[in-house]
């Protein structure tokens, strides 16, 4: 089977793996971060094989739907490359990937390094910023039935990974819990450069929500 046989079976599994998943977590997420992923890749010296595979897959099972289970993404990963005939060490690099591409809240140190999870990280991150990480950012506050704001209850910066697993926040605290630190996380100079416009798209965001709720615009 040539790569882009499987490039294509990938696609297919995912789209309908993620038929009914939560709108931030969708299919067109996983498109969005694959499309970026690719774009990054053209200035990076990468396997662009396993950038797109582990673009594809990074998500297919995310722990925040799956009770915080964080072995459960790799293993329907890996179920799925074995019947592509996809060799172990490809696929032990697909599980290292998707096993340490998320934040975490901040301060979780990744075990597993590489120029593919680099990019695919920054391609991660760049959908979760801007107009589109806005959107997916209150589409989740939705869907977990969070408050929009409360300025009774402040942010809670370096949180551990436990606490920014469990956290039931306001929707807005998560700008400053995660988003607006993301520009500072890129590992990329393309990720570096996407992510100045988009990270100062969401601070003009941001004074607009306080604008209106307080009443003066």
């Amino acid at each position: 089977m040539n790569k882009q046989q499987i490039i294509s079976n990938t696609q297919t599994f995912v789209k309908a793996t993620l038929k009914n998943a939560e709108g931030g977590h969708d299919w067109f997420h996983i498109l969005r971060v694959w499309n970026n992923s690719k774009l990054i890749a053209q200035h990076e010296n990468v396997d662009l094989f396993i950038v797109e595979l582990g673009a594809l897959l990074h998500d297919i099972a995310d722990s925040k739907f799956h009770n915080g289970d964080e072995t459960i993404g790799p293993k329907i990963a890996s179920d799925f490359l074995k019947s592509q005939q996809i060799s172990a060490k490809i696929i032990m690099h697909i599980e290292h990937i998707i096993s340490n591409i998320s934040f975490k809240g901040g301060n979780f140190k990744q075990k597993f390094t590489s120029p593919e999870l680099d990019v695919i990280q920054d391609a991660d991150r760049l959908d979760a910023i801007g107009a589109i990480g806005v959107a997916r950012c209150f589409n989740y506050g939705g869907f977990k039935n969070r408050v929009l704001y409360d300025p009774e209850i402040p942010p809670k910066l370096n949180q551990t990974k436990e606490e920014y697993k469990n956290s039931k926040a306001p929707t807005i605290n998560h700008f400053y819990e995660k988003l607006l630190l993301l520009k500072e996380k890129m590992n990329t100079q393309t990720g570096k450069k996407i992510a100045e416009e988009r990270h100062t798209y969401m601070e003009v965001f941001l004074q607009q929500f306080y604008d209106e709720w307080n009443g003066l615009k």
